[in-house]
C-alpha cells in the first residue's frame, strides 16, 4: 500500500523546536521530489521546503529560511523536517508530498504542529 505517514507533531511553546517525520511505505522516495506544506486556519495550503529528486537541492519558503531544515533518508525511506526557534505563526497542519517524474503524486494525511504560550 502506497502511502506517507506523518509523525513528530504536538503542542510547543514558542522559541522550542520539533521534527517532523515522514515515512513512506510501498515506493522509494529516493526517486521523488520531496515537499513539506502547511496550512494555518483559515489560510491557504503553502509551501515550507521542498528538495528537488535529481540534484537535491533544496528550497525554503522566504519567510522560513534558517529557522526550518528539510532532510531526507532514503536508507529510511522518510523524510523531516526541522523546525526551530517556532513562534506563534508557525501553527498550522503539516503535509508531506512526494511527486515523481511520471506525474505520481502521494500525500501525508497532515500533522497539527501548535505554538502556544
Amino acid at each position: 500500500q502506497v502511502q506517507l505517514v506523518e509523525s513528530g507533531g504536538g503542542l510547543v511553546q514558542p522559541g522550542e523546536s520539533l521534527r517532523l517525520s515522514c515515512a513512506a511505505s510501498g515506493f522509494s522516495i529516493s526517486r521523488y521530489a520531496v515537499t513539506w506544506y502547511r496550512q494555518a486556519p483559515g489560510d491557504q495550503r503553502k509551501l515550507v521546503a521542498t528538495i528537488i529528486q535529481n540534484t537535491g537541492a533544496t528550497v525554503y519558503a522566504d519567510s522560513l529560511k534558517g529557522r526550518f531544515t528539510i532532510s531526507r533518508d532514503n536508507t529510511k525511506n522518510t523524510m523531516y523536517l526541522q523546525m526551530d526557534s517556532l513562534k506563534f505563526e508557525d501553527t498550522a497542519i503539516y503535509y508531506c508530498r512526494a511527486f515523481g517524474r511520471f506525474g505520481n503524486d502521494y500525500w501525508g494525511q497532515g500533522i497539527q504542529v501548535t505554538v502556544s504560550s
